[in-house]
This record gives C-alpha cells, sequence and structure tokens, in this order.
C-alpha cells in the first residue's frame, strides 16, 4: 500500500513521504481499516517537528483521525493507532473505540466530526457549562477546532463573536453562523468585542491558539466568565497571570480532550451520540473546504501548519492525483 511517513522531524513538506510499505498488521483487540477520509488535524503538524505531546517513533504515519471502512464493509469514525496513522490506504485503530460514521455526512465530513467537535462539545459544555443566552467568543474562528465550536455554540443558543484573520475567513465565519465577525488584521479585537457586548465582554471565551489570542482574551472576559484552553496553535504558550484571574473573577479552563479515551470513555459515546444527532438535523456540519488526493496529503499538511487554510482539508485516497475539489 500507499502511506506517507516521517523519518526525521521538522516541517510536514521537508519530512513527509510517500512510500510504498506493507499493510499495517492489527495488534491484539486492533482492527485493520481501509482509509475512505483522513481529516488532517494541528496535531499532525507538531508530531512531524516532533512538538506534539505524543511522539511515535520513527518513521511514522501522521493522521489522527480518519473515516474508515472495516473488512465487513462498515463505515466507521476511528483515531489511527500510531505509528500505523491514517494518511495512507490502511491503518489500524483499536477496536473498543470504533464509532459509527453518521448517515448524514459523507466520507470527509464524517473524517471531520470528531477530534475538533468532540473537543467543542466537552469544552463548551462540560468544562465551561455554556448557558443559552450567553455569549461566547471563540478564536480562530473560521478555522477547522473554531468552525466546530461556533456551530456548537449557536446550536446551544449563544451569541457568538468569531475572531479571524483575513477577509476570507470573515466570509467564512459569517456563512458558520457568527453573529459579529472580527478581523485580528484590521480592528482592534480588544475595542470592537467590548462594543459588541455593551462593555460586558464575553461569558465563555474559546481559545486554540494561546499567545495574544489569549492575552486578548483576559482583556474580554466577563465577570464570572470562563476562558477555554484549547491549543497553541500561535506556537507561543501563555503564562497566566493568576492575580489577574484574581481580580476580575475568572475561570482558565484547561481541556485535553484524549485523556477522557482513558479516564471517562463513556462520555466520549455519549458525545459522538449528540454530534450524531445534531449532524442529522443539520445543524452542525464540518466545514471542508477541500478534498485533496493522498498525492497531496503532504503539501496540505503544511498548509496547515502555515495557517493559510480555511476550516477542514481532507484527505480522500480514491482521488486521482490532481483531483482536489
Amino acid at each position: 500500500m500507499q502511506a506517507w511517513q516521517v523519518h526525521e522531524n521538522g516541517e510536514p513538506s521537508e519530512v513527509m513521504r510517500l512510500q510504498d510499505v506493507e499493510r499495517p498488521t492489527p495488534g491484539d483487540g486492533q482492527v485493520l481499516l481501509k482509509v475512505r477520509a483522513a481529516n488532517i488535524n494541528f496535531p499532525d503538524v507538531l508530531m512531524c517537528r516532533g512538538h506534539y505531546q505524543v511522539r511515535p517513533p520513527l518513521p511514522f504515519t501522521p493522521g489522527v483521525e480518519i473515516c474508515g471502512e472495516t473488512e465487513d464493509g462498515r463505515r466507521v469514525i476511528a483515531n489511527p493507532a500510531l505509528p500505523y496513522g491514517g494518511l495512507a490506504e490502511y491503518a489500524v485503530a483499536d477496536a473498543a473505540a470504533l464509532l459509527p460514521a453518521p448517515e448524514s455526512l459523507d466520507d470527509a465530513g464524517a473524517a471531520a466530526l470528531h477530534i475538533g467537535y468532540q473537543t467543542g462539545w466537552f469544552g463548551l459544555h462540560r468544562r465551561a457549562r455554556l448557558e443559552t443566552g450567553e455569549t461566547l467568543l471563540v478564536h480562530a474562528a473560521a478555522g477547522g477546532v473554531g468552525s466546530a465550536a461556533v456551530q456548537l455554540g449557536k446550536a446551544a443558543g449563544a451569541t457568538v463573536i468569531g475572531v479571524v484573520g483575513g477577509a476570507d475567513k470573515v466570509a467564512a465565519a459569517r456563512e458558520l453562523g457568527c453573529d459579529v465577525v472580527v478581523d485580528r488584521r484590521s480592528e482592534d479585537v480588544v475595542a470592537a468585542v467590548k462594543e459588541a457586548t455593551g462593555g460586558r465582554g464575553a461569558d465563555v471565551v474559546y481559545d486554540p491558539v494561546g499567545g495574544e489570542a489569549y492575552t486578548q482574551s483576559t482583556k474580554v472576559v466577563a465577570f464570572e466568565g470562563r476562558i477555554v484552553v484549547v491549543g497553541f496553535a500561535s506556537g507561543t504558550i501563555p503564562s497566566p497571570g493568576l492575580n489577574h484571574a484574581l481580580v476580575k473573577n475568572y475561570s482558565i479552563l484547561g481541556l485535553h480532550w484524549g485523556l477522557y479515551n482513558t479516564k471517562n470513555p463513556k462520555l466520549v459515546q455519549h458525545c459522538h451520540e449528540q454530534l450524531t444527532e445534531l449532524a442529522a438535523r443539520g445543524v452542525v456540519k464540518p466545514l471542508v473546504s477541500e478534498r485533496a488526493p493522498l498525492a497531496g496529503a503532504a503539501a496540505a499538511v503544511q498548509r496547515v501548519a502555515d495557517g493559510v487554510t480555511t476550516g477542514r482539508v481532507v484527505v480522500v485516497p480514491s482521488l486521482e492525483n490532481g483531483a482536489a475539489a
């Protein structure tokens, strides 16, 4: 089979190589899956660079989220068991963790429903306890993680403010349902959010960016507000001033979604049922901006690394090279 492999750490476009390799052999409790679609996530970038908390042995195949097909023909959503990731024709996954792919979504949409939406659901509902009528601020609202949070926030009855970078992402955020969109490249984020909330600020801030975005969050979070720390796509990990959290009465909430798979896997199943229902109603639908062939995977991962993508980029092995759409 064909699979992308990383033999040394570095930028994805420089270290990913498409190679002919043997199909992986499932271990105890694992199954072999034919990859129907693989959604690119920022952890794929970090793993290529050697900066992720999980460091698979070299060489490894990136791709932490797929829609796959079992040997008996079932469509499933899975997190491949590294080092046999999803940017390949076949991957392996733990049989106990397979989730049924929603019938309402195609392969690319199903592949993109899992990590970003699970993270959003746990962040907004389990950690921040978002309530109907509250204001939610989402950083990188047109990106893969942010777009999921926007849709889930709207589904929960919140007023959603999206922060994005660039005119094309402004349009995407509006289409996703943001009530207010702030272009950080041309607007003062703090002033714009305060104006939009009548000076009160946001009840919940969803931050997958870190760096300057986190600093802005502390300036616009409301009294008894909650900042959900999801990741650091900016590359800068903030050092929170706890005295500031004390004097403004806000909470800083960390979220590592992967822990729920071992600490409370029943919650992951419950969340998937909720997401499947929302997808069936059309309330949430992954924003898939590009479907790339397997041969284009390294370039696609690099675009995610460079922060130039909107929504989700999904690799579909059945597409012929040059047939991205």
